[in-house]
């Protein structure tokens, strides 16, 4: 449609590198076990299609997943947590901007066993340590031009506490979605700025990303900085 023509023409105009974050990432207990959670990388799969479709150069750098990514997007594997912050780091530099859909680990053991750890009739207590904030780290660090999109995943006080993200990591926006998103085809979403929310989409992930990265250069366009 006519929307659709100026945006590519307009995005043309744009053309960027986007970092997409994706998947969950593993921390380890001992060789065979590791606490991990649901995502499954189609929300990145889909920021990465939408992207590409509009003409964007993309690089994934995504946790453990089932799914296959673009075969046109560069992609990179990690499974730790701390291997993805190594690699975001990596390559953000020489990236427009990083939309990080992916679910990395809060906590992770705070020791290793090196060997599988046995039963012994007594249970079990972990004692947990968190991981490093990898979006808060490259954002707090990016140059004017760049900018940095986040994903809130919220049960309670969604607003309030993705609001409360984006300010402290220093965010251009924040979408904010449920639990519900987790392993599902489908999200609702909303986006929020730091005047609070600009724009509301739910359906299959591909049309909710193609919506996602459509407002991302809207405020692109509508901005003499990067935001």
């Amino acid at each position: 449609n006519m929307r659709q023509n100026r945006l590519r023409s307009f995005q043309s105009k744009f053309m960027a590198k986007i970092l997409i974050t994706s998947g969950p990432t593993r921390e380890y207990l001992d060789p065979i076990r590791f606490i991990s959670n649901q995502s499954s990388g189609r929300m990145g799969v889909a920021l990465a299609e939408a992207a590409l479709d509009f003409g964007h150069e993309v690089c994934v750098v995504s946790g453990p997943v089932h799914v296959s990514y673009p075969t046109n997007a560069e992609v990179v594997s990690v499974e730790t947590t701390t291997e993805m912050h190594d690699a975001v780091g990596n390559h953000f530099p020489m990236c427009d901007g990083i939309i990080a859909a992916a679910a990395p680990c809060d906590f992770r053991p705070k020791t290793f066993v090196d060997s599988k750890i046995k039963k012994s009739g007594d249970g079990m207590i972990i004692e947990f340590t968190e991981t490093s904030d990898i979006l808060s780290s490259v954002s707090h660090d990016k140059h004017a031009a760049q900018w940095a999109v986040g994903f809130a995943l919220e049960t309670d006080n969604g607003i309030e506490n993705a609001m409360k993200k984006l300010i402290e990591k220093k965010l251009n926006l924040i979408v904010l979605n449920g639990p519900e998103a987790m392993n599902s085809e489908t999200n609702r979403i909303r986006i929020l700025g730091i005047n609070g929310i600009i724009a509301g989409f739910e359906g299959t992930k591909h049309n909710v990303a193609r919506n996602i990265i459509n407002t991302i250069f809207d405020s692109l366009k509508n901005s003499t900085t990067a935001f």
